[in-house]
Formats: C-alpha cells, sequence, structure tokens
C-alpha cells in the first residue's frame, strides 16, 4: 500500500530565509495573525486561495514554493 499523501507548508521556512518576522507579513498583507501561524507551524488544515495569493504576492514566490506534496511512508 503506498503511503499518505500531504501537503507540507513552508512558510517557516521561506521568513527565516528572507528575514521577515509574521508581524510584519501579517501588517502588510492584512492576513490574520492567527492564519498565519497555522501556516508558520504547517498546522493548517485548510487555507483560502486568497491568503495564498497575498503571501505569495508579498514574499515574490509562486505557489509551488510555499506549498509541497509529500509522501510520507506508514510504519
Amino acid at each position: 500500500m503506498s503511503g499518505e499523501r500531504l501537503v507540507q507548508c513552508n512558510l517557516s521556512r521561506i521568513l527565516g530565509e528572507k528575514r521577515i518576522k509574521m508581524s510584519d507579513v501579517a501588517a502588510a498583507t492584512g492576513i490574520n495573525r492567527g492564519t498565519l501561524s497555522r501556516l508558520y507551524y504547517d498546522k493548517a488544515e485548510r487555507v483560502e486561495l486568497e491568503v495564498v495569493g497575498k503571501l505569495c504576492m508579498y514574499l515574490d514566490i509562486d505557489i509551488q514554493d510555499l506549498f509541497q506534496i509529500i509522501s510520507r511512508s506508514e510504519s
């Protein structure tokens, strides 16, 4: 049986590389701090497309930079 497919959010890595604080992202984009926190800690179960668009535009990245599909093997 193949492993479960999951989506991973890379926001924490991207913000670290760019040395940008979540509070700066929230202030510049209007995205709720709680939403950013769930994405940052990869705990979000769903996300609005508007949020994804704002993040990609603000960070000057593509969607595939922000999210990636990973395969997690069953133990």
